[in-house]
């Protein structure tokens, strides 16, 4: 028709048929998303380490406390004691320590100068003055990954290796 201009956009079909097919994608992605990404043992295991051991040194320093990051490696158990606990208040930090998921196995602990602890329990001491030793937790996952956690005794942060990593390498 003369005198009307044709405004361009798009119908109401064209706009509910896009839409739809959003959703139907969305229905299935997110639960692969949340199952691969949300729930992943490895990065829920690694965060936990991440975090916790700038938060014990930190700790350790205003406190002016001794603090202990117990790895047992047969229980597959982290927990965190300090000096001056009492031996009932350790049982029940060992008793409530951090389980590591089923398909994360810890592999073992090695310090410098030092053989690796691979059986039994290895204790990462944390000072008073903010230092801590030197130690590198290995983790394996069930799709045999391995992980190397570096604790440095003068930092806060904690490196992460996505693979085995010595103190000679």
């Amino acid at each position: 028709m003369p005198g009307f201009e044709r405004i361009k956009g798009f119908t109401l079909i064209e706009l509910i048929v896009v839409i739809s097919l959003i959703s139907i994608m969305l229905f299935f992605a997110i639960p692969r998303f949340q199952r691969n990404v949300l729930s992943d043992s490895t990065k829920e295991v690694s965060r936990w380490i991440l975090l916790k051991i700038p938060y014990i040194k930190e700790r350790a320093a205003r406190e002016q406390k001794r603090y202990i990051l117990h790895v047992s490696l047969d229980s597959n158990k982290l927990w965190i004691t300090h000096e001056a606990m009492l031996e009932e208040a350790f049982q029940s930090a060992e008793t409530n320590g951090y389980k590591l998921p089923e398909d994360i196995k810890l592999l073992d602990v090695e310090y410098p100068d030092q053989e690796k602890i691979s059986v039994g329990k290895a204790d990462i001491y944390f000072n008073e003055n903010g230092y801590s030793d030197k130690a590198i937790i290995h983790l394996e996952n069930d799709d045999n990954e391995k992980f190397s956690f570096l604790i440095e005794p003068f930092l806060l942060r904690v490196r992460l290796y996505n693979s085995y990593t010595e103190f000679g390498d």
